[in-house]
């Protein structure tokens, strides 16, 4: 299973998303790994494809992830990354990949199973109120 890098970029209660076009799921935005590439430099080289105009401050790894998921049953191999900060405009550069990008809450979306993954363990229900009251 290719390995693959996610950014995880939340401001006033919402976190950035986008839609994949092939299926119309919403995910937190990243992809696959290539060979001899870090997981860091993956992650700024699909959030540059994906999103060119978008600026993203200093990352933090949150998770590397090596699971299988509970809901789905699919294997996950993920490097999960929080962006300290996230600007600009939210233009798509990849329109083959992703048809839209977006600020919003997380739950009440139907999302990828990592990304429902990620969802669930940064954001879970319990925290929803003092999450969104920021």
């Amino acid at each position: 299973m290719a390995k693959s890098s996610k950014l995880v970029a939340a401001k006033r209660g919402r976190v950035l998303l986008v839609r994949r076009k092939r299926d119309g799921l919403w995910m937190f935005p990243g992809g696959r790994k290539r060979a001899r590439e870090s997981d860091k430099d993956c992650l700024r080289r699909e959030i540059k494809e994906e999103l060119p105009k978008l600026k993203l401050g200093s990352l933090r790894l949150w998770k590397d992830v090596r699971t299988r998921n509970r809901r789905s049953g699919r294997k996950m191999s993920d490097a999960i990354f929080v962006a300290a900060k996230a600007s600009g405009r939210l233009t798509i550069g990849d329109k083959k990949e992703i048809d839209r990008a977006i600020w919003r809450r997380p739950r009440g979306i139907r999302l990828t199973p990592t990304s429902r993954y990620i969802r669930d363990k940064l954001f879970p229900k319990s925290n929803l109120a003092a999450a969104y009251s920021n």
